[in-house]
């Protein structure tokens, strides 16, 4: 009859959903070679008498040997990954926006293609063998050195190109009057700089940052370069982009907050700084660096996109949704902040209507109002736009799987969803997307599908092959990228929905070790115990999600908690968990149902039916509230007949 309730969360892995003025997949930062995994579910967790439960977690998860192998991943082509690392990235009309381009106009128009051919290869070595030849048979021809410089470069060899620009710079930097070129000079400086960066990257893995001595010789040669030309202060914003790009974000906020500190006009300087403290989750600093930008420059569409990504981020986890309401529990500004950040993408639409990655933002914020139709406008006006952009066929997909969640008949949305999710696997380049979100699209698809399934009457067959589908690819989401906690998270609420309580547990605590902050991780983690009739495991990693759990989230672990008392027949410890929940967050559904199960325990039917009935108020999509309300009122009809009988 009662119904436990996950945490109200969805830790979706979504990557487009309120993106910072997001990228076309052909930009976004290449992925290294990744060894695929499997978690090793026949390792139990260590028990110690000495340790409490959230240490134990936490320690065992740390301790545990190395994963079992499926196998590697496809290499990545070196060639290709060096170019899509290489980059100026110098912003002209777009403020924000930045391409992958070394240098604007001596790009190879054909460096994108999938594969050289064989005439195109003995080309380039006959042409780098007649650049080798002319730079010995004339060592003062600095463009000879240069465009050498350039070729290493941008085949992927920066150890070769950086000889190869001192030796230009060395030319250059001669007192002779013939080969005084200041300006040559510091285009050289720069894509030396470029060279040492992406050297030093190749020596040390994602998201680690520079070593304080990389940095301070890359900074010298720019500040080189700046001094020998004023105008080359976009320099600045190739290192910091190149440093967001590849997640050294602390990095890139001191070279952007330097090049504040010497042009404090500089508007490309300015948006970038308010990405990079986006990403590290200083949303305060971020909102000042956008507003600032958009007071200054109001109609610039990346201006007024960026400034709109940081209102969803800040947002839209809280506004309600289809399905959530919350009798004002989602306070007016953040109603305020959604509807501003719509305004802005509606004119920043307005401004550049064939930007297709603003109509997908806008139509997260449509979503985000509860407009589900005019966000499916939006995306198909982005599908139009732009047919094989990869980020926004993954939106659409995400869209279609939450139209399958509202829906009476899910089947059609979903089968669109998981071709649209697949199609991005089979067709996507292994460097223009990110694999292991692609592979947590397909996994959100065959999870849909599988709970859809399992609360219809169909063939035990058919329910297994729908399992069986969501079990690999949610292994494989996880073996893409082992150390996404998130993965390991749904994983786990996977195998609870199947009642898998012990892998369930498993996953949850993977989860948890590598996000220890993760409040709904903790709450979840305490769910599995109490199903696994582990109590006072239970009830210490409840109190520690409490503990980790600001005001905004502290009504689901009221709640949960309150169910886990409520099993323990402690009826008055779960009241004062359940009244604390709806005094935190008003009319939240899963509290009512729970609270009205307390009272069919004390017998008081008026009381219950009270709470089912507001718990299908505020939640016309909870099945569990509704199937109590149709038991309860069997119940009292059974009372009532029977206490007619005694009194006869």
């Amino acid at each position: 009859m009662s119904e436990l309730h996950p945490a109200a969360v969805k830790l979706e892995p979504t990557a487009n959903d309120a993106a910072l003025n997001p990228l076309p997949p052909h930009a976004l930062p290449p992925q290294p070679p990744r060894l695929a995994v499997l978690t090793d579910l026949n390792v139990e967790p260590l028990d110690s008498d000495h340790q409490s439960t959230v240490s134990r977690v936490i320690n065992d998860e740390n301790g545990r040997g190395k994963m079992s192998s499926m196998g590697n991943a496809e290499p990545i082509d070196s060639e290709l990954l060096q170019l899509k690392r290489l980059g100026k990235c110098r912003s002209r009309t777009s403020k924000a926006e930045y391409s992958p381009d070394c240098n604007g106009a001596d790009m190879d128009a054909d460096q994108n293609g999938q594969g050289a051919s064989t005439s195109r290869e003995e080309k380039v070595s006959s042409l780098k063998t007649g650049l080798v030849h002319v730079a010995r048979k004339m060592p003062k021809n600095v463009h000879a050195h240069f465009v050498l410089g350039l070729m290493h470069q941008r085949m992927g060899q920066p150890q070769k190109a950086i000889p190869v620009y001192e030796k230009a710079e060395e030319i250059l930097l001669r007192s002779e009057e013939e080969i005084d070129r200041p300006e040559l000079l510091s285009v050289v400086q720069i894509h030396h700089a470029q060279c040492i960066l992406l050297e030093s990257l190749e020596n040390c893995s994602l998201d680690k940052e520079l070593e304080p001595q990389e940095l301070d010789e890359i900074c010298f040669k720019l500040r080189e370069s700046i001094r020998s030309d004023v105008r080359q202060a976009p320099v600045w914003n190739t290192l910091g982009l190149i440093l967001i790009k590849t997640g050294r974000l602390q990095g890139a906020i001191s070279v952007f907050s330097s090049l504040l500190d010497i042009i404090p006009d500089n508007l490309d300087c300015l948006g970038n700084l308010g990405i990079a403290y986006l990403q590290s989750g200083n949303l305060e600093l971020s909102e000042k660096c956008f507003q600032d930008l958009v007071l200054k420059e109001q109609y610039h569409p990346a201006a007024l996109i960026n400034y709109a990504a940081l209102l969803l981020c800040r947002c839209g986890s809280v506004v309600a949704g289809a399905g959530a309401n919350a009798d004002g529990g989602t306070s007016s500004d953040e109603v305020a902040s959604a509807s501003v950040a719509k305004e802005c993408l509606l004119a920043a639409a307005k401004a550049d209507p064939r930007a297709a990655h603003i109509w997908t933002n806008l139509a997260n914020a449509y979503y985000l109002s509860g407009d589900h139709r005019m966000s499916g406008k939006c995306l198909e006006k982005a599908g139009k736009l732009e047919p094989n952009c990869l980020a926004t066929r993954y939106a659409v997909g995400v869209h279609r799987i939450k139209d399958a969640e509202r829906s009476q008949n899910p089947n059609e949305p979903l089968t669109w969803a998981g071709n649209e999710m697949a199609s991005i696997l089979r067709e996507g380049d292994s460097i223009l997307i990110d694999p292991p979100i692609a592979w947590a699209g397909l996994a959100m698809v065959h999870k849909a599908q599988h709970e859809i399934a399992a609360g219809f009457d169909i063939e035990q067959n058919e329910l297994l092959e729908v399992k069986e589908r969501a079990t690999y690819s949610l292994k494989q989401a996880i073996g893409e990228d082992p150390d996404d906690a998130v993965q390991w998270h749904q994983f786990g609420l996977h195998c609870l929905s199947t009642q898998q309580f012990k892998t369930s547990e498993t996953y949850l605590k993977a989860a948890v070790a590598r996000l220890k902050e993760s409040v709904y991780g903790w709450s979840n983690l305490g769910i599995s115990l109490q199903l696994l009739e582990e109590s006072s495991q239970a009830e210490e990693v409840y109190k520690h999600a409490l503990s980790l759990a600001t005001p905004k989230q502290g009504h689901t672990i009221f709640s949960n908690l309150g169910n886990f008392y409520r099993q323990l027949k402690k009826y008055e410890y779960a009241k004062a968990m359940f009244t604390k929940s709806l005094e935190l967050q008003p009319g939240y559904a899963p509290a009512y149902n729970n609270l009205g199960l307390v009272f069919v325990a004390e017998g008081r039917w008026a009381e219950a039916k009270f709470c089912f009935n507001k718990a299908i108020e505020s939640d016309p999509l909870l099945d569990a509230a509704k199937s109590n309300m149709i038991k309860v009122a069997t119940l009292c009809k059974l009372d009532t007949g029977l206490a007619s009988c005694i009194s006869d």
